[in-house]
């Protein structure tokens, strides 16, 4: 009977603790896609802000702005620390120029251009390769 119990428990354990790696590997790829898609939604913007202008333009900066809140209230894991950090920093300064572009009132591509936010946005896909490594 004892043995059964001592059995039992070994099991649960194991269960439980097996429970929480699934969900560590869970939250770790959760990063990995969530960030890989913001930096992608980045990359987008760039690509197309070039084409757009006045109301579309500023459309598009505020839905920016958003992308880019959402993803600084991620939380990370343990292994992202360190590039999280890095994103999260380099993120504020492109909140910061996002922000400063739309207080300005009209906005015209030149503008955009001669801000921060595109040296911004190539500075954070620089780190898309890293962050695809913490998903291996």
């Amino acid at each position: 009977m004892k043995k059964q119990l001592a059995l039992n428990m070994v099991i649960v354990f194991f269960v439980l603790s097996g429970c929480s790696m699934l969900e560590d590997a869970n939250n770790s790829l959760n990063y990995v896609n969530e960030s890989t898609e913001y930096i992608n939604n980045l990359r987008t913007f760039a690509e197309d802000a070039a084409s757009l202008e006045g109301a579309d333009l500023e459309a598009r900066l505020e839905k920016l702005k958003g992308n880019i809140q959402d993803f600084l209230e991620l939380e990370a894991p343990d292994f992202a620390a360190n590039v999280h950090k890095e994103l999260e920093a380099k993120s504020q300064v492109l909140l910061d120029a996002t922000n400063n572009v739309l207080q300005s009132g009209e906005i015209a591509i030149d503008q955009l251009q001669q801000s921060e936010i595109f040296q911004t946005i190539g500075n954070i896909t620089d780190l898309l390769n890293q962050i695809e490594q913490l998903g291996l």
